[in-house]
């Protein structure tokens, strides 16, 4: 449940408490701390006849009652209970209007919403704080308790039995009391400047960074650039000797053209005129003529 369904919720009373005053007012907020369902009263608050309450000694207890229920807590409520119990001299105050009487509805919505308070402040409530706070001496009923919260949507979270503790993921927001607004703001202004220097301290180290990558990948062209320079010169020296060597060996070869290579073809025997050739080349030769002696 969202916080416009919780104002829905204090609506009815709106529309009446607009026409009321003294002891019809008084009884108003009887009323709606006893309703089911509503647990914010901030408008309801500032209305000027409920403020009005203030003035009188008779009503004002009942207005004490209404700023219990809007900001403050069941320990809040023991406590002004205590001082009046123990006489007038001993009354803060804040404190020297009597809250009446609480009934078993009042008691169970205050309980739950001192849960809530709780719970803004710490994400981990022990058992033992809680039972302290809510002034319950039954872990069984403080867990029943807690369980109807979560299922009026007052707060989310689960209870852990075995390290006896609630872990809240969620809670309603409460009304502020008189005061408290500026210490937000402050705060949340603390958070704000906080912030925008983390964020100033990101920014410049992104900057740095990205200067850095930009460096670096400069450098890695140039590099790149060098060595293919140093490759390429290493290449065309390799080139040119090769070709100088291919040039040498052209210099001391003769040149022979195309038909110097036909007239230089060898005949080849045929193996089956081997014989004849070779007797036909000797009786091609002249024999000399030899003179005979005579005697």
């Amino acid at each position: 449940m969202d916080l416009a369904n919780f104002s829905a919720k204090l609506e009815p009373f709106m529309l009446m408490a607009k026409s009321l005053k003294g002891a019809a007012a008084a009884k108003l907020i009887q009323d709606a701390t006893s309703a089911p369902g509503v647990f914010v009263f901030s408008e309801l608050l500032e209305l000027p006849n409920i403020q009005e309450l203030g003035k009188s000694d008779q009503h004002q207890k009942f207005l004490s009652l209404l700023q219990l229920f809007s900001y403050k807590t069941y320990q809040d409520y023991l406590r002004a209970s205590i001082l009046h119990s123990g006489g007038w001299k001993l009354m803060k105050p804040e404190h020297k209007d009597i809250l009446p009487p609480l009934n078993q509805a009042q008691t169970t919505k205050l309980k739950h919403l001192t849960i809530v308070s709780l719970a803004a402040d710490r994400r981990i409530l022990p058992y033992a704080d809680l039972l302290q706070a809510l002034d319950i001496s039954s872990v069984r009923e403080l867990e029943d308790l807690t369980i109807d919260a979560i299922y009026l949507d007052l707060l989310q979270g689960k209870l852990d039995q075995k390290e006896e503790q609630l872990e809240v993921t969620y809670t309603m927001g409460r009304d502020f009391e008189p005061g408290k607004l500026e210490q937000v703001l402050a705060a949340l202004q603390d958070w704000a400047s906080t912030t925008s220097a983390v964020l100033t301290t990101l920014d410049n180290k992104i900057n740095s960074i990205a200067s850095e990558t930009t460096a670096a990948k400069f450098e890695q062209q140039e590099h790149e650039r060098i060595l293919q320079a140093n490759l390429k010169e290493v290449f065309d020296k390799q080139k040119e000797k090769s070709l100088g060597g291919s040039g040498m060996a052209n210099r001391r070869a003769p040149a022979y053209g195309f038909g110097d290579r036909e007239n230089m073809s060898m005949d080849v025997d045929d193996p089956d005129n081997k014989g004849k050739n070779r007797k036909a080349a000797q009786d091609a030769v002249p024999k000399p003529s030899r003179k005979r002696n005579k005697f």
